[in-house]
């Protein structure tokens, strides 16, 4: 065995080789017995790839990457007109090594092929340094069992390593302003100034690519107009993803990383619920060796994302797609070789196309499954259910075919349910969308995180949902963070028979509260409609009582703001009422108002309407008050027994009853307080 040293001129290309020279018998009989290992009648001249393929060596004297190789021409003797022409093969003895220096030269230069040849004894040091004085970096090996993570997903990390961002942030402010374009190697050593360790390497390349290079949207309509070489991309400074996986891999060989480009199928733009995928693969990405394992990470999809109409690019910079866990990167990328997959066990083609799409917004947010976790689902009975799980508190929405209806949604402490009810047979595209629960910058806005295909067969007519309907639907996570404690009543919906209902809850905070009731169509105005709510608030719980006018389906809203703020309630949640007794009739509360405090109480009569030609009872918990008057056809004072305002007064002749308050003895003003009206005779 010998080494060969490599002497270069400004033109030349340097590598490394090793010369095995042996005598012909031996070399005979080593051939026979890797032939005998072959398996499967495979012949000797093909190796694997590292994909898992095969393929045929290159034949002494052809082309291989791009670069000639040309035969080893003796001393003396003339350079034959075409290189390709063999020479006889050069051998020793066995104990003899033969060292050589060649140089390898450009396609359009004239090689001078022959410096030196020299004989010596024993194995020599294999050395060398890739083009331009970088480090040359080993062959890529393929993965193995070390590399692999299990599937499905662990719910543990979004990365394939540890990874602190914290730590890159002088790093990726770096990389970020590094302005080189001249070339890549000059690229490369500019970046690595800042880098020491392997893993800030790749970082400092993947910064750089992310921020630097857009895709190309021109280039891939013409495809064929299009050069994905590295240089030809720094350049260009856009290009497909095949030309970011090779600027990728080209620039992790030059730091001394081992990096390969892979392709395949991926779910990105253009992708449709439940598609097939046949043919070629689409899309390209790369597998980097970093501490003793290979992971997967995609500069293309890091960099940003292009309009629905393909023909604008924008930078959107997204962390997802760095070094990203095998078991989600295997959501929207389909190697085409499994063992790339990074999984035990692999997918087939078949399940990657069956199941759900978790785009990076989704695990970015923090949410972790969906159940069903297929794409296509079917109603039964009208109605079809989906839920997410999430690690803390995310504020979600729906639109199914575009719109925010025939849905009743529920937000849990870790995550959703949404109840569909399409009102049409055929097909139905559900998008779910999702922000943190903090979200109070004004670009925080909901990102679309799923997308369902629902199948409805037949359609549930009764559980139409009234259009003042608001998602989500019934106390929750985020009613408790605004000061709403203790629901009565946690589930969103509540049926009831006589028309009559009371919702109960704690308040944490020193709030006012303000309710309303709604229903679709003419039969109840704004104003009735808090009228048909009756508040009561005892220290810190508040009792909301309600009287149906009619038989069907309502809304009651709750808002809430601080007692002392003088702006607008918030609209905090609501809960939807069902009922199907059409002999109801309930009359609306009296009307109240400013005077009449939300601590003040109706004990009797709590109806709104009162009979005419009656005497009726009067009861009424109000404190700091100095009278209290019925104004009818005469007036009538209350008397104050243990802090309750009480007395019998007549309906005859009037139409209209108004409870008035002395608030200060001192002072002859009154207040109106309650309003009543009397039924007409």
């Amino acid at each position: 065995m010998g080494t060969m040293d490599f002497k270069t001129d400004a033109s030349a290309v340097t590598i490394n080789l090793l010369l095995i020279v042996r005598p012909e018998e031996a070399a005979s009989k080593e051939k026979g017995q890797r032939e005998g290992r072959t398996e499967g009648g495979r012949g000797a001249d093909l190796e694997g790839d590292g994909n898992g393929n095969s393929r045929s060596q290159a034949p002494q004297g052809t082309e291989l990457n791009g670069t000639e190789m040309f035969p080893f021409v003796p001393p003396g003797r003339r350079v034959p007109p075409d290189p390709r022409e063999l020479t006889p093969p050069i051998t020793s003895g066995p104990d003899k090594g033969t060292q050589v220096t060649v140089e390898i030269h450009r396609e359009d230069t004239s090689p001078q092929l022959i410096k030196r040849l020299s004989l010596g004894k024993g194995s020599q040091r294999l050395r060398g340094h890739d083009n331009k004085g970088f480090q040359k970096t080993e062959t890529p090996r393929p993965p193995g069992a070390k590399d692999l993570h299990e599937y499905p997903w662990d719910k543990s990390s979004l990365k394939s390593m540890p990874v602190d961002l914290e730590q890159f942030k002088k790093l990726d402010d770096y990389a970020l302003k590094v302005n080189v374009k001249n070339s890549v190697e000059e690229l490369v050593k500019a970046l690595l100034k800042q880098a020491q360790t392997d893993l800030e390497k790749v970082r400092a390349i993947w910064m750089w690519i992310c921020h630097h290079i857009e895709y190309d949207v021109v280039g891939y309509h013409n495809k064929s107009q299009l050069s994905s070489k590295p240089r030809d991309v720094l350049q260009m400074g856009k290009s497909i993803c095949e030309g970011y996986a090779e600027l990728f891999e080209h620039m992790c060989s030059l730091a001394g990383i081992q990096c390969k480009k892979l392709s395949g199928h991926a779910k990105g733009h253009g992708y449709k619920t439940g598609q097939t995928f046949t043919g070629d693969s689409d899309h390209a990405w790369n597998a980097v060796y970093l501490e003793g394992r290979w992971h997967l990470l995609d500069s293309t999809w890091g960099s940003g994302s292009v309009d629905d109409s393909f023909t604008t690019f924008t930078y959107r910079y997204n962390e997802f797609y760095f070094l990203t866990h095998p078991a989600l990167f295997i959501n929207n990328h389909f190697p085409d070789n499994s063992n790339w997959q990074l999984l035990k066990p692999t997918l087939t083609l078949k399940e990657f196309e069956n199941n759900m799409l978790h785009n990076s917004n989704f695990y970015m947010l923090g949410l972790l499954a969906t159940h069903p976790e297929t794409p296509i689902i079917q109603t039964v009975h009208g109605k079809a259910s989906v839920s997410v799980e999430c690690r803390s508190s995310t504020l979600f929405m729906f639109k199914l075919k575009g719109a925010e209806e025939h849905g009743l949604m529920t937000l849990q402490k870790h995550g959703m349910k949404l109840d569909i009810y399409p009102q049409k047979t055929g097909s139905h595209k559900l998008e779910i969308f999702a922000k943190p629960s903090k979200a109070e910058a004004s670009d925080d806005v909901y990102k679309c995180v799923v997308e369902y295909v629902v199948e409805c067969e037949s359609v549930d007519k009764a559980m139409r949902f009234p259009k003042d309907l608001h998602q989500p639907v019934g106390p929750s996570w985020f009613s408790e963070r605004q000061g709403f404690l203790r629901p009565s009543h946690p589930e969103p919906v509540l049926h009831t028979n006589d028309g009559r209902c009371s919702f109960t809850f704690t308040l944490s905070k020193d709030i006012s509260v303000l309710t309303s009731l709604h229903t679709d169509g003419s039969s109840l105005a704004e104003d009735m409609g808090r009228r048909h709510v009756l508040q009561i608030q005892r220290r810190n719980q508040v009792e909301l009582k309600v009287h149906l006018p009619h038989a069907g389906s309502f809304v009651l809203k709750i808002y809430s703001k601080k007692k002392l703020d003088p702006g607008n309630y918030d609209y905090i949640f609501n809960y939807l009422i069902k009922c199907q007794n059409t002999e109801v009739k309930w009359p609306a509360f009296p009307k109240s108002f400013s005077k009449w405090l939300q601590d003040y109480e109706i004990l009797e009569p709590l109806s709104g309407l009162l009979p005419a030609n009656r005497n009726v009872q009067f009861r009424l918990k109000m404190h700091g008050i100095a009278k209290v008057l019925v104004q009818a056809e005469n007036i009538y004072p209350l008397t104050q027994n243990k802090g309750v305002w009480e007395g019998t007064f007549s309906t005859s002749g009037c139409k209209e009853v108004f409870v008035m308050v002395h608030e200060n003895a001192n002072h002859n003003f009154y207040s109106q307080v309650l309003k009543y009206e009397v039924e007409t005779q």
